[in-house]
């Protein structure tokens, strides 16, 4: 393992010679050490290695939404925005814990901390981003700009008042990014039908990404649930109030309650894999568990990416995979004629610890979270000459990005990504009390990435 650099005069060799240089060793059949340059991808082109990638789509009956949607008021993102009730901070009244997390290079373009509650909550954990930057090519959703930010519920059982029936439960903040100085938020939870529509659950689905485009909303399964489902698949067009404010979820006498949230947005259906199993996040050789999803807008048609997450402190690569969007006549993602949905592309990279990826224009970029206290990530470049990263003074040369950075998305007509940091640990990196709020969204230019 490459020790850190600690003198003056390393620093200053290694920023000359890594600063957003091309390192073109190869990858091996091993991931890299933590902040060993991955080098360059290996393409996976076997049949074998393709099948492992298939998925099927599931649609929920349209009567089973319609019975649903007859239960509840209907409302859509439009709604959710215009009865947003917790203030972002901007970046002036974010405590300095926050702010020390940020990326040190690139530095931020802008940057936003949750209001009270959610800044040091240890119950939920800020995971994914999306937008509607996303969503559309100009950037808007019915005149609106919005960020879309998934979190899930914390299945450490450390925090105080952990409830383990709610592990890995998700809920979403739609984010009013109409105006950049005041940004603000409403939650709203994520849920299956059940009963044919007469009911819900709560969806138990880690959301380590999630993608907007067009009306539909895209997000991670938390490792294959139960139903081996991958991805579950969402409408911004139904969005459901609740009717009974109390901690049950579901029907309820007098209506329906979401644990005291006021929306409620049902799943439309999911993405299981073809081989009905679950993936393993063991290796890279088996089902991929897809730990995040991001938009590539810059593929043709757009594409959907996504990243297999293994431990920054081990060495097991990952594999980075590309499924097509379909065409007006599929439900998502591209099918072939067997109606499966097939990775188009599936690259191999030694980085590790990757929260997140990004594809734009044939370059990769991913992020290597790390798991100290106060270290900050390595964003990697990758493609098939070879991997670069900024460099800094941080306690190795290139681990520059955010502390404890999660998925990314790039705004496409503003070329902006956004991401977000996750924790609020407490000094001695457990979640318990008290809690050191570091949790930041934050924009930077994509041409900033090298």
């Amino acid at each position: 393992m490459r020790s850190s650099v600690t003198v003056a005069s390393a620093r200053a060799v290694a920023a000359l010679l890594l600063s957003f240089v091309t390192l073109l060793a190869g990858a091996t059949g091993a991931g890299a050490d933590p902040g060993d340059p991955p080098g360059a991808l290996t393409p996976l082109t076997a049949a074998s290695d393709l099948a492992k990638t298939a998925l099927i789509p599931h649609q929920d009956a349209p009567s089973t939404l319609t019975q649903l949607d007859s239960e509840m008021p209907v409302v859509d993102a439009s709604d959710v925005l215009a009865s947003a009730n917790h203030p972002m901070r901007n970046l002036a009244d974010c405590a300095s814990t926050e702010t020390a997390a940020l990326p040190i290079n690139p530095s931020a373009s802008s940057a936003y901390c949750w209001d009270s509650g959610d800044a040091d909550t240890q119950l939920w954990l800020p995971q994914s981003v999306t937008s509607s930057g996303d969503a559309s090519a100009d950037g808007l959703w019915h005149s609106h700009k919005v960020l879309l930010s998934g979190w899930s519920y914390n299945t450490s059982t450390d925090p105080a008042g952990h409830d383990a029936t709610k592990d890995d439960w998700a809920r979403v903040a739609f984010i009013d990014a109409d105006s950049p100085s005041a940004l603000s938020y409403r939650w709203v939870l994520l849920v299956v039908p059940t009963n044919g529509g007469t009911d819900f659950r709560p969806l138990v689905s880690h959301l380590g990404g999630m993608v907007w485009y067009g009306d539909k909303l895209i997000v991670t399964a938390s490792n294959g649930d139960a139903d081996y489902n991958a991805l579950y698949v969402f409408s911004m067009s139904q969005i459901l109030q609740a009717t009974v404010n109390s901690s049950s979820v579901g029907k309820v006498t007098g209506g329906y309650s979401a644990d005291s949230y006021q929306y409620v947005m049902p799943a439309i259906g999911s993405y299981s894999y073809a081989t009905a199993q679950k993936c393993t996040s063991t290796d890279d050789t088996h089902l991929p568990c897809l730990a995040s999803v991001s938009l590539d807008r810059s593929s043709n048609p757009p594409s959907l990416v996504a990243n297999e997450w293994f431990s920054s402190g081990g060495t097991t690569p990952a594999r980075l995979l590309r499924y097509g969007i379909g065409s007006a006549g599929d439900y998502l993602l591209d099918t072939n004629s067997s109606g499966q949905a097939v990775a188009e592309e599936v690259e191999q990279t030694a980085a590790v610890g990757l929260q997140g990826a990004l594809s734009h224009n044939g370059e990769w970029y991913v992020d290597d979270a790390r798991g100290g206290v106060n270290q900050h990530g390595i964003l990697w470049r990758l493609d098939a000459s070879g991997s670069s990263a900024a460099t800094c003074t941080s306690d190795i040369a290139y681990a520059c990005w955010a502390q404890h950075s999660e998925g990314m998305s790039l705004w496409w007509s503003t070329q902006t990504v956004w991401s977000l940091t996750e924790w609020a640990a407490n000094s001695q990196a457990k979640w318990i009390a008290p809690a050191v709020p570091q949790r930041v969204l934050f924009s930077v230019p994509l041409s900033a990435l090298g």
